[in-house]
């Protein structure tokens, strides 16, 4: 079965759905709790699962050499296991499952002489078709991947996966919202066996004097570990923030109900023309994706430098400089914080500096750039515009009030529970920032668009009557001043273009990047 957002809202949901690359997965309810559960239908081998495994093992162990050692990569770990199964399993001609037959008594009889003689030549195990397949799954779920974990990760519609210490894992789905798995954790030395494991896999080893890792599984991912009872008072927790492989285009986001054409429309004129925008908002309210997204109104013959925390933005411009922060290791002075990294992107002569989140000093940074006309674009943590002013003109960021107008726009953002939607993202307001008044002590901000919820819809509240529309792009276009309400119809244009790509099915993010390319190149716009 394919599962779509039509879904959503749907009580007590009982269904099957295939996942690409990986098993099958069962939503099944559970009337007597607001979380139902989420089953992943993997291969299993029956009582045989442990002894076969077992048996396995102990081959592995004197087949492997120093080949299989010296493999790096996730992939030739795989290569090299699948390698081991093919050389030690021997498939069973007649497929039968027949329980103390000949192949049963043969197994034990290969494995009494290797104990004795030693001979690697007779190393074999005899399995039938479906055990094949299911040890080469579990092996490779285990040792390549990241054990019961493997099958939320590969799933597409799995947000994040959080585990609070005993107990159940849960997920966030993009359609069924809250559910939880069935895997659970009911021993505190299983839960921190499993927790050093994965921090090993990951590089990043985990240790009661370090107990807390933040880092980057190979898909994108992004995992917090904090490991021990000491700091952690119902067990080692954990929480992994899924990485969407491709973005999310803006049309998919008008797909979903985030924000319609009119906003992005609005938000396509104003990015090409330089503007600098934060989209605040609280932890995943949807920021990031929306960011993303906004990418391919960028001007696209511009340099991009952005640089991050944790890698998650995908910009489609050709010349993208990307930069990641470095943690110090131990006691040697490697830092490279965010900070460093914006004063260096300011002699890199970039047309747009994008900044994964702003949080602390690197702000007042942001700000300069604004200044020197860096048009900058980055999230940040806030509930409301007066929110995000408090914090930037705060400690630790302190930028002068004065400065607020550089910052031409807030986008806030926000994750809603509706009733018979369940949870939903939505562009709640669309905020212009005119500049602070030192008499009064006050800013000056108009909202352009807002969000009602009593009809999920938007309004163009500040329809002819832009600031920034009016007073900064109908300049930069060439429009007389007396005849500024012009740059409205300019909006209906592209809020029309927009539309029509939506139609013609142009909603991928590269396809519609390269769309952008030949709207410009048309002179369309």
């Amino acid at each position: 079965m394919k599962i779509t957002r039509a879904l959503k809202g749907l009580e007590h949901p009982n269904l099957i759905y295939a996942v690409d690359n990986g098993v099958p997965i069962h939503i099944y309810p559970d009337r007597e709790d607001i979380r139902d559960y989420y089953v992943p239908i993997e291969p299993t081998l029956g009582q045989d699962i442990e002894r076969l495994l077992m048996d396995l093992e102990e081959i592995f162990v004197d087949l492997v050499d120093g080949t299989e050692l010296e493999a790096e990569t996730p992939e030739e770990r795989e290569t090299h296991l699948l390698e081991l199964i093919e050389r030690t399993c021997v498939i069973r001609e007649d497929g039968a499952e027949q329980k103390g037959t000949w192949f049963d008594f043969l197994n034990k009889v290969l494995k009494y002489l290797n104990q004795l003689f030693k001979l690697k030549n007779i190393e074999k195990i005899y399995v039938t078709p479906r055990e094949y397949q299911a040890i080469k799954y579990i092996i490779l779920r285990d040792k390549v991947g990241l054990g019961v974990l493997e099958p939320l990760l590969k799933d597409p519609y799995i947000e994040d996966i959080s585990c609070s210490g005993l107990g159940h894992i849960f997920v966030e789905h993009k359609i069924f919202s809250g559910l939880k798995t069935m895997i659970t954790f009911k021993d505190m030395g299983d839960l921190n066996s499993f927790v050093v494991k994965v921090s090993e896999k990951i590089g990043k080893p985990i240790t009661y004097r370090d107990p807390i890792v933040d880092a980057t599984l190979p898909d994108g991912s992004r995992i917090n570990i904090v490991f021990g009872e000491d700091v952690s008072k119902r067990g080692s927790n954990f929480t992994i923030r899924k990485f969407a492989g491709t973005p999310l285009s803006i049309l998919d986001l008008i797909e979903f109900g985030s924000l319609d054409y009119t906003i992005a429309a609005y938000l396509w004129i104003l990015l090409k023309q330089g503007m600098s925008c934060f989209i605040a908002g609280e932890t995943a309210s949807g920021k990031t994706t929306l960011l993303n997204a906004l990418t391919t109104f960028l001007p696209p013959d511009g340099k991009v430098v952005s640089i991050e925390d944790t890698p998650e933005l995908q910009v489609p411009l050709k010349n993208w400089t990307r930069e990641v922060t470095r943690a110090s290791r131990e006691e040697s002075n490697s830092e490279v914080s965010m900070f460093d990294l914006l004063r260096a992107a300011l002699r890199q002569r970039p047309n747009e500096i994008m900044i994964g989140e702003i949080r602390g000093v690197e702000g007042n940074i942001a700000f300069q750039a604004m200044q020197t006309g860096h048009p900058v674009m980055s999230t940040f943590h806030a509930s409301s515009v007066e929110k995000l002013i408090q914090r930037i003109t705060g400690d630790p960021i302190n930028v002068p009030k004065t400065y607020m107008d550089n910052l031409n726009l807030v986008i806030c953002q926000n994750a809603i529970h509706l009733p018979g939607k369940g949870m939903i993202r939505r562009v709640t307001s669309v905020n212009e920032i005119v500049g602070y008044d030192p008499v009064s002590d006050t800013f000056s901000f108009i909202e352009v668009f807002r969000w009602d919820s009593s009809t999920d819809s938007f309004e163009f509240v500040a329809d002819m009557n832009s600031y920034l529309l009016e007073n900064r792009i109908a300049p930069k276009l060439g429009i007389p001043e007396n005849q500024t309400k012009k740059i409205y119809k300019d909006i209906e244009r592209r809020e029309r273009i927009l539309r029509k790509l939506h139609e013609a099915k142009v909603t991928g993010f590269y396809d519609l990047f390269a769309m952008m390319i030949k709207i410009e190149e048309e002179g369309l716009i």
